[in-house]
């Protein structure tokens, strides 16, 4: 991996994992607006989600250890068991049909990331008209069912564009949490998908050798990645604390997913 692509890639990487506009999308049109789409892209991809996980745990470092803390000393599993409830959906998902989203062009295709980016948009957009269950006061007040409900719209993620912290913020305000607290839910869950995610990917000889193999350009994607990890969840979680709505993300959702048929549609 050339070095300046990778500086992109994590930039695009850390930006668009937090702030819900899918960066499994962002990486794919940035990629092939580089350039063709090598055999091992999505290896790089699955290796510099650790800068981004790096950047959760250092923002959540007090919230995780309140979590252990909870657990081990008071005994009080609930937000715990939430938590994992959430992910089970995703992450059978992810594990029974990762070889086919890998080898299917359906999961690559700039047309099912510009519908399903604007389709999303959509529904951020008119998210303050969307039915909604009985509002409660923050993340820790979830039902298993509510919560069940958030992991199952986390499974939609696995369409590029969709976005996993978009969807799981869109399911956490319709179960009943303000803007702020389905971040904070979305962003808790996703620690311990993502470090699934990146243990698994060190499972594979294939993937350790292409590490061993592009060790300084991942070095420098992660690095960036991180940095601009940290800075895009204090943003959205500094944006949401002051506004509900997620209006604006999906403004920015439809523009792009229009800018990309539109590219598409000229190209023909």
């Amino acid at each position: 991996m050339v070095l300046w692509i990778a500086i992109i890639l994590g930039l695009v990487q850390g930006l668009t994992e937090f702030i819900p506009v899918s960066s499994s999308g962002h990486l794919e049109i940035v990629q092939q607006l580089l350039g063709a789409r090598p055999e091992d892209f999505h290896l790089f991809l699955e290796l510099i989600n650790f800068g981004t996980l790096l950047a959760l745990f250092i923002y959540y470092r007090k919230r995780i250890a309140k979590i252990l803390g909870d657990i081990f000393k008071r005994k009080n599993f609930k937000l715990a068991i939430n938590v994992i409830i959430t992910c089970i959906p995703a992450g059978m998902a992810g594990l029974l049909l990762s070889n086919f989203i890998e080898n299917n062009g359906f999961f690559s295709s700039l047309y099912t990331i510009a519908i399903a980016m604007g389709v999303i948009g959509l529904l951020m957009i008119f998210s303050d008209f969307l039915p909604k269950k009985s509002e409660l006061k923050d993340e820790n007040a979830l039902t298993p069912g509510r919560a069940l409900g958030i992991g199952c719209a986390q499974v939609l993620a696995l369409i590029p564009g969709v976005s996993r912290s978009g969807s799981t913020i869109l399911a956490g305000r319709v179960a009943g949490l303000n803007a702020k607290s389905a971040a904070d839910y979305s962003f808790l869950v996703s620690i311990p998908l993502m470090t699934a995610v990146c243990g698994k990917t060190l499972l594979s000889s294939t993937t350790r050798t292409y590490l061993m193999d592009n060790l300084g350009s991942l070095c420098v994607a992660n690095l960036v990645a991180f940095v601009f990890g940290l800075i895009a969840i204090y943003f959205v979680m500094k944006y949401l604390k002051k506004s509900e709505s997620l209006k604006a993300f999906g403004i920015y959702r439809v523009i792009v997913a229009m800018v990309v048929l539109i590219v598409l549609l000229i190209q023909q």
